[in-house]
């Protein structure tokens, strides 16, 4: 006899995955693979940082005139639409300059290291999608 899931006798079993009877077995082996794949593809990922140019030069200050004109006019008025869209522009430029600047790169690593770490990740994703699914 299997366990209710909560004792609510609604006819779920404690083996039921996401409210389907695919099975607890393939989601938790799927999820660890899935955490270990991408625990390994994570640790070959370097990422740097470079300064925010644009045509040649530092661009950080003029980013930065949206928000604090967004924060000025915020103090005056602190109702006002259009002081509110200052700062989230000047807030959502100074993020996009961020990630623009970043510089990402993949470590050498063997091709066979590099199969085993997509197999794992993409696998486990494959197993947790099989288990959600009913038999």
């Amino acid at each position: 006899m299997e366990e209710q899931l909560f004792g609510n006798g609604g006819g779920r079993k404690l083996r039921d995955v996401g409210g389907t009877s695919g099975g607890l077995g393939p989601f938790l082996l799927g999820f660890v693979m899935a955490v270990g794949g991408g625990y390994l593809f994570l640790e070959k990922v370097t990422v740097r940082t470079s300064y925010w140019n644009l045509f040649g030069f530092n661009t950080f200050g003029l980013s930065l005139i949206p928000l604090l004109f967004g924060i000025l006019l915020l103090f005056y008025n602190g109702k006002g639409i259009l002081g509110w869209l200052l700062v989230v522009a000047g807030l959502a430029i100074i993020g996009a300059g961020i990630l623009m600047s970043l510089d990402i790169f993949f470590q050498p690593t063997s091709l066979f290291q590099t199969l085993m770490i997509l197999v794992l990740l993409v696998g486990g994703i494959g197993l947790i999608g099989r288990s959600l699914l009913p038999r």
